[in-house]
């Protein structure tokens, strides 16, 4: 599947600790159905058969609406469930290596929190970044600050779209207008709220106007 700058105004980023009574595959579909462009599945305490199992699942939804299912930092799996990509963090996978293992018709993601890493991404093969914190978060440990000046600068510094992640919500989201992001990630702004649909909805309204 082709990355567009339009699937990623809302990248919804799973974290299964928040679902409720949902499964995550409902979950996803109701942040699917508010307008979440793209998915990225980060089931860190998974073990490979269940997170395949669980990879299958949201693909099947995710093809549904023809959106992209991202996998966090693990092609092998990606490659078994036929994943659209995979994203990886700098202290995880050379985005070369991810590169030559998925082909060149999958999506690469990498993290990046300097001007330095972005460009180095890019000339990597990265398709997208994902830059931050942001703001300040509770769900990824030993992050580093991005404010909106850097953001700006790293934006200004790649050809490639540029997703703001890191703490967040409906409330800080507009602070990051004018930095020339191609959109925003969340977490638990989606799927710690009791209806991912309408979170999902609020946020894409927002991510639209930024």
């Amino acid at each position: 599947m082709k990355l567009t700058a339009d699937m990623l105004r809302l990248y919804a980023v799973t974290d299964r600790r928040w679902l409720g009574n949902m499964t995550l595959a409902e979950a996803v579909e109701a942040a699917i159905r508010g307008g979440a462009g793209c998915i990225q599945l980060r089931e860190k305490a998974l073990d490979p058969a269940d997170l395949l199992n669980e990879a299958k699942q949201i693909l099947a939804v995710c093809r549904k609406y023809h959106v992209p299912l991202i996998l966090n930092d693990d092609p092998e799996i990606a490659l078994k469930c036929g994943a659209d990509g995979v994203h990886v963090g700098q202290k995880d996978m050379n985005p070369r290596i991810l590169r030559s293992m998925l082909g060149p018709e999958k999506i690469v993601g990498v993290s990046a929190a300097t001007v330095a890493e972005a460009e180095q991404a890019v000339r990597d093969g990265a398709d997208y970044l994902g830059s931050g914190a942001v703001f300040a978060t509770g769900t990824k440990e030993n992050t580093r600050p991005v404010d909106a000046a850097l953001l700006r600068q790293i934006c200004d510094a790649v050809p490639v779209p540029v997703v703001a992640i890191g703490g967040i919500t409906a409330e800080n989201a507009v602070q990051l207008k004018g930095t020339g992001i191609a959109g925003i990630a969340v977490v638990s702004a989606i799927f710690a709220q009791p209806d991912p649909e309408q979170a999902a909805a609020e946020l894409k309204t927002i991510a639209e106007d930024l």
